[in-house]
Protein backbone atom coordinates (compact mmCIF):
# COMPACT_ATOMS: atom_id res chain seq x y z
CA UNK A 1 0.00 0.00 0.00
CA UNK A 2 2.76 2.45 0.88
CA UNK A 3 4.33 2.07 -2.55
CA UNK A 4 1.14 3.52 -4.09
CA UNK A 5 1.65 6.98 -2.60
CA UNK A 6 2.76 9.28 -5.48
CA UNK A 7 4.69 11.66 -3.21
CA UNK A 8 7.11 8.85 -2.39
CA UNK A 9 8.44 8.75 -5.95
CA UNK A 10 10.65 11.76 -5.33
CA UNK A 11 11.79 11.10 -1.75
CA UNK A 12 15.57 11.25 -1.23
CA UNK A 13 15.82 10.21 2.39
CA UNK A 14 13.80 8.79 5.27
CA UNK A 15 14.20 10.06 8.84
CA UNK A 16 12.49 8.81 11.99
CA UNK A 17 11.34 11.21 14.68
CA UNK A 18 14.18 10.92 17.21
CA UNK A 19 13.96 10.13 20.89
CA UNK A 20 16.12 11.98 23.40
CA UNK A 21 19.17 9.89 24.36
CA UNK A 22 17.83 9.45 27.91
CA UNK A 23 14.46 8.20 26.72
CA UNK A 24 16.17 5.85 24.26
CA UNK A 25 18.23 4.38 27.12
CA UNK A 26 15.03 3.80 29.12
CA UNK A 27 13.11 2.21 26.25
CA UNK A 28 16.02 0.56 24.47
CA UNK A 29 14.37 1.13 21.08
CA UNK A 30 12.91 3.91 18.96
CA UNK A 31 9.59 2.80 17.52
CA UNK A 32 9.78 5.43 14.76
CA UNK A 33 13.21 4.15 13.73
CA UNK A 34 11.85 0.59 13.53
CA UNK A 35 9.08 1.83 11.22
CA UNK A 36 11.48 3.96 9.15
CA UNK A 37 13.88 1.05 8.71
CA UNK A 38 11.13 -1.25 7.46
CA UNK A 39 9.75 1.40 5.09
CA UNK A 40 13.25 2.25 3.84
CA UNK A 41 13.96 -1.40 3.02
CA UNK A 42 10.59 -1.75 1.28
CA UNK A 43 11.10 1.38 -0.83
CA UNK A 44 14.89 0.94 -1.29
CA UNK A 45 15.51 4.38 0.25
CA UNK A 46 18.25 5.38 2.70
CA UNK A 47 17.31 5.95 6.35
CA UNK A 48 19.19 8.55 8.38
CA UNK A 49 18.82 7.98 12.10
CA UNK A 50 21.62 10.24 13.38
CA UNK A 51 21.16 13.53 11.54
CA UNK A 52 17.95 14.71 13.23
CA UNK A 53 18.38 14.61 17.00
CA UNK A 54 16.29 15.57 20.01
CA UNK A 55 18.44 17.94 22.05
CA UNK A 56 16.03 18.62 24.90
CA UNK A 57 14.36 15.95 27.01
CA UNK A 58 10.64 16.47 27.40
CA UNK A 59 7.93 14.66 29.31
CA UNK A 60 5.94 12.07 27.38
CA UNK A 61 3.79 14.09 25.01
CA UNK A 62 0.85 11.70 25.43
CA UNK A 63 0.07 13.15 28.85
CA UNK A 64 0.06 16.81 27.82
CA UNK A 65 -2.54 19.17 26.34
CA UNK A 66 -1.81 20.74 22.93
CA UNK A 67 -0.47 24.07 24.28
CA UNK A 68 2.01 22.28 26.53
CA UNK A 69 3.12 19.98 23.70
CA UNK A 70 3.89 22.96 21.48
CA UNK A 71 5.74 24.77 24.27
CA UNK A 72 7.77 21.68 25.25
CA UNK A 73 8.99 21.04 21.73
CA UNK A 74 10.14 24.53 20.72
CA UNK A 75 13.81 24.20 19.84
CA UNK A 76 13.87 20.55 20.95
CA UNK A 77 15.40 19.22 17.70
CA UNK A 78 18.59 19.88 15.75
CA UNK A 79 20.23 18.72 12.54
CA UNK A 80 23.79 17.48 13.08
CA UNK A 81 24.94 17.57 9.43
CA UNK A 82 22.90 20.23 7.60
CA UNK A 83 24.88 19.98 4.35
CA UNK A 84 23.72 16.39 3.89
CA UNK A 85 20.05 17.42 3.68
CA UNK A 86 20.25 20.64 1.66
CA UNK A 87 17.78 20.39 -1.20
CA UNK A 88 16.62 16.91 -0.12
CA UNK A 89 13.03 15.73 -0.04
CA UNK A 90 12.63 13.98 3.31
CA UNK A 91 10.03 11.50 4.49
CA UNK A 92 9.66 11.94 8.26
CA UNK A 93 8.30 8.88 10.07
CA UNK A 94 6.50 8.89 13.43
CA UNK A 95 4.43 6.25 15.15
CA UNK A 96 1.33 8.22 16.19
CA UNK A 97 -0.03 11.63 15.15
CA UNK A 98 -1.95 13.32 17.95
CA UNK A 99 -1.71 17.10 17.66
CA UNK A 100 1.07 17.25 15.09
CA UNK A 101 3.32 19.20 17.47
CA UNK A 102 6.25 16.76 17.23
CA UNK A 103 6.28 16.31 13.46
CA UNK A 104 5.70 20.04 12.92
CA UNK A 105 8.71 20.95 15.05
CA UNK A 106 10.85 18.30 13.32
CA UNK A 107 9.75 19.50 9.88
CA UNK A 108 10.45 23.12 10.82
CA UNK A 109 13.95 22.13 11.98
CA UNK A 110 14.65 20.17 8.77
CA UNK A 111 13.38 23.01 6.54
CA UNK A 112 15.45 25.58 8.44
CA UNK A 113 18.52 23.36 7.87
CA UNK A 114 17.90 23.40 4.12
CA UNK A 115 15.72 20.46 3.10
CA UNK A 116 13.50 21.29 0.13
CA UNK A 117 10.44 19.36 1.31
CA UNK A 118 9.36 17.33 4.31
CA UNK A 119 6.57 14.78 4.04
CA UNK A 120 5.17 13.09 7.14
CA UNK A 121 4.00 9.51 7.44
CA UNK A 122 2.58 8.11 10.68
CA UNK A 123 1.33 4.65 11.53
CA UNK A 124 -1.68 5.88 13.46
CA UNK A 125 -3.64 8.89 14.59
CA UNK A 126 -5.36 9.48 17.88
CA UNK A 127 -8.99 10.52 17.75
CA UNK A 128 -10.95 12.47 20.31
CA UNK A 129 -13.63 10.10 21.63
CA UNK A 130 -16.27 12.80 21.07
CA UNK A 131 -15.68 12.41 17.31
CA UNK A 132 -16.31 8.66 17.29
CA UNK A 133 -19.87 7.72 16.22
CA UNK A 134 -21.94 5.96 18.90
CA UNK A 135 -22.36 2.88 16.69
CA UNK A 136 -18.58 2.46 16.53
CA UNK A 137 -18.23 2.84 20.29
CA UNK A 138 -20.99 0.26 20.81
CA UNK A 139 -19.38 -2.17 18.37
CA UNK A 140 -16.02 -1.76 20.06
CA UNK A 141 -17.22 -3.68 23.10
CA UNK A 142 -18.04 -6.71 20.92
CA UNK A 143 -14.91 -7.07 18.84
CA UNK A 144 -11.39 -8.29 19.28
CA UNK A 145 -8.54 -7.32 17.04
CA UNK A 146 -5.62 -9.57 16.21
CA UNK A 147 -2.87 -7.04 15.56
CA UNK A 148 -0.17 -9.68 15.21
CA UNK A 149 -1.90 -11.46 12.33
CA UNK A 150 -1.85 -14.90 13.87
Amino acid sequence: MIDRLPALDSIDLIMPVPLHAGRLREREFNQSLLLADRIGRHLCLPVSCVNLIRTVPSPAQTTLPRKERLKNLRGAFAVTHPRSIVGKRILLIDDVFTTGATVNECAKTLRKAGSSDVFVLTLGRTVDASHIPDRVLAARTHMTVDVMGG
